[in-house]
C-alpha cells in the first residue's frame, strides 16, 4: 500500500489533496482497500456511481463493445450511439436533440455556447453558492471565490445572484441575457433545493425576456433525487439540459439535452473528438437501462426519506438541518465538518464535505438498508463527539 501512495505522491501533478487510504476495489455501494477491508461509499465519487460499482451489466457492456468499436467520431453514425439518443431524449420528450461529450464541465460549456450562438447575447445569469465546473466558461458561472482566484480574468459576461431569490432574478435578466442557468439541488453549495416558485419563476422570467433556462443537473441526473432528473418533480423544462456523472456507469461520459428555443446548431458551431464515442454510449445504454429496470429512481426517493428520517431522530444539538431530496443530502452543522468526515472514515465511511459546514452524503442508489443504518449509527456516535473544527 505505501509503495502506491508513494509513488501517486511523487508523479501527482500536486492539484489534488490526497488520502492516505488506497482503494482497489468496489462492489454496490463499498469500497475495498488493498487489506480487503470494506467501506461503505457515501461519496459515489462525487456522485458518479448511481448504479454503484462493478456493476455487471456495465461491465458486460464494455466488454462487448471493445471488442467491437471503440471509437468514433460524430460525424459517421453508430448504432450505439443512435440508440442512446433515442433512448435518453425519450426521459423528458421535448429535449429532443442531444450534444455528447467527455465531462459535467464540457457539458456546461456547450450549454453557454449554446445559448450565445441560439441567442446572440453575450451575458449569463447563475447563482450565488452556484458550482458548475473547473474550465473557463464553467469557472466564470461557479461562484465560490477558492475555485477561480488566480484564474482571472474569468469570461466576462457573467454575473450571479441570489439562490431562490425571484426578485433578485427579476431584476437581473434584462434583453442582453442569453441565459440563466440554475442548479435544481445545489451540491457543493451545501446541497440546497431549489423552491418551486423559484423555478418557475425562473422559466416564466426567461420566457418573456427572450433568454434560454439552462438546467444544471450533473449530481442530480439519473434517478438520485427520485426521478430521472430532477427537473421533472417540478413540471417545467428547460431549453438547455446538462448531465454527465452517473451517465455511463461510471464511464467518462457527458451530455446536453436541447430544446426547441435552441437554434443556430449547424455543423461546426461545436464538437468533441471523444464525444459519443460507442464505448461510452454502450456503457450508457446499459446503465439507463439498469436504472430503469430496477427502478432506482424509486429506490432512492425511499432511500433518502428513510436516511433522513433516521438522521433527524437522532436529535443531534449540533446539526443545524437535514435537507436534500433522494439519495442526495445534506447535513448542516454549527461547526466545521473536516473533523467529522476523517472520523467517519476511521469508522470505515466515505462521505464528503459540501462547504465548510455540511456533511454530503452521495451514497449508490443500490445502498441497503442495513448499510444505511450502520451509517446511521456511525453519525451517531460521531456527531455527538467534542472534535477539533479549526
Amino acid at each position: 500500500m505505501q509503495n502506491i501512495i508513494d509513488i501517486e505522491n511523487k508523479h501527482s501533478s500536486g492539484v489534488y489533496a490526497k488520502q492516505t487510504l488506497t482503494i482497489v476495489r468496489g462492489q454496490g455501494a463499498s469500497l475495498f482497500d488493498v487489506d480487503g477491508v470494506e467501506y461503505i461509499d457515501c461519496s459515489s465519487g462525487h456522485g458518479v456511481a448511481n448504479l454503484g460499482h462493478a456493476h455487471p451489466k456495465i461491465a458486460e457492456a464494455l466488454y462487448k463493445q471493445a471488442s467491437t468499436l471503440i471509437t468514433l467520431f460524430e460525424t459517421f453514425p453508430n448504432d450505439r450511439r443512435a440508440e442512446l439518443m433515442e433512448k435518453i431524449t425519450s426521459f423528458i420528450p421535448e429535449l429532443d436533440r442531444v450534444f455528447f461529450c467527455n465531462s459535467g464541465t464540457e457539458s456546461v460549456e456547450a450549454a453557454f455556447k449554446f445559448a450565445r450562438i441560439s441567442t446572440g447575447r453575450k451575458n449569463i445569469i447563475a447563482a450565488m453558492r452556484a458550482f458548475h465546473g473547473r474550465t473557463y466558461g464553467s469557472l466564470s458561472a461557479t461562484y465560490n471565490k477558492k475555485y477561480r482566484e488566480g484564474f482571472e480574468p474569468l469570461v466576462p459576461g457573467f454575473s450571479h445572484v441570489p439562490y431562490n431569490n425571484i426578485e433578485a432574478l427579476d431584476k437581473a435578466v434584462n434583453e442582453e441575457t442569453a441565459a440563466v442557468i440554475l442548479e435544481v439541488i445545489q451540491g457543493e453549495g451545501g446541497v440546497y433545493p431549489v423552491t418551486d416558485e423559484y423555478i418557475q419563476a425562473a422559466r416564466r422570467i426567461c420566457d418573456e425576456r427572450g433568454a434560454l433556462l439552462i438546467v444544471d443537473e450533473i449530481q442530480t441526473g439519473f434517478g438520485r433525487t427520485g426521478s430521472m432528473f430532477a427537473i421533472q418533480q417540478f413540471n417545467i423544462v428547460p431549453d438547455l439540459l446538462t448531465c454527465a456523472k452517473s451517465i455511463a456507469g461510471g464511464v467518462p461520459m457527458g451530455a446536453v439535452l436541447i430544446g426547441k428555443n435552441v437554434k443556430n446548431l449547424t455543423p461546426g458551431v461545436h464538437g468533441s473528438t471523444f464525444g459519443g464515442n460507442p464505448l461510452a454510449c454502450a456503457a450508457a445504454i446499459a446503465a439507463l437501462d439498469v436504472i430503469v429496470s430496477e427502478d432506482l429512481p424509486r429506490q432512492a426517493l425511499v432511500k433518502g426519506a428513510y436516511f433522513r428520517d433516521k438522521i433527524r431522530a437522532l436529535h443531534i444539538p449540533s446539526v443545524r438541518e437535514v435537507r436534500g431530496m433522494g439519495l442526495m443530502i445534506g447535513i448542516e452543522m454549527k461547526q466545521k465538518v473536516a473533523p467529522y468526515i476523517k472520523e467517519l472514515q476511521e469508522r470505515k465511511i466515505i462521505a464528503l464535505n459540501a462547504g465548510m459546514t455540511v456533511i454530503r452524503l452521495l451514497p449508490p442508489l443500490v445502498i441497503t438498508d442495513e448499510q444505511i443504518d450502520h451509517v446511521v449509527h456511525a453519525l451517531a456516535e460521531v456527531l455527538v463527539a467534542d472534535l477539533v473544527t479549526d
